[in-house]
């Protein structure tokens, strides 16, 4: 009799054996399958700040374009401003008064230098 309590002791041994190893599997399986979804979760994120980077980046090139073509728009308005003064200044008669010694000009002889 003493054999069989052995035997049976042996084979409780090896099921319990068998049964830890399969538990242990079950974790490493879903160990591998919440780390497989953390990963994709990851890339996924690393992926949209991608594109937006990539969303801001055209954004802020679009502005740059604009902000250059006004700066080229300014440019040469304040080129013909300057040449419009150029000739006014020509013809000002504040200017070539031959009294320039008078700090405040009369009202009517500056309005008569304004475009009407």
């Amino acid at each position: 009799q003493a054999p069989t309590t052995c035997t049976l002791k042996t084979s409780e041994v090896f099921l319990a054996y068998v049964f830890q190893s399969h538990e242990e599997d079950d974790r490493k399986v879903r160990r591998r399958e919440k780390n497989r979804v953390a990963a994709q979760r990851s890339r996924k994120k690393q992926t949209q700040k991608a594109d937006k980077l990539h969303e801001e980046y055209e954004s802020l090139e679009q502005e740059n374009t604009s902000l250059k073509r006004e700066i080229g728009k300014l440019t040469d308005e304040m080129k013909h401003l300057s040449e419009v003064l150029k000739d006014h200044e020509k013809i000002c008669p504040l200017l070539h008064c031959t009294m320039n010694f008078v700090t405040v000009p009369r009202p009517d002889a500056l309005a008569s230098c304004l475009p009407r």
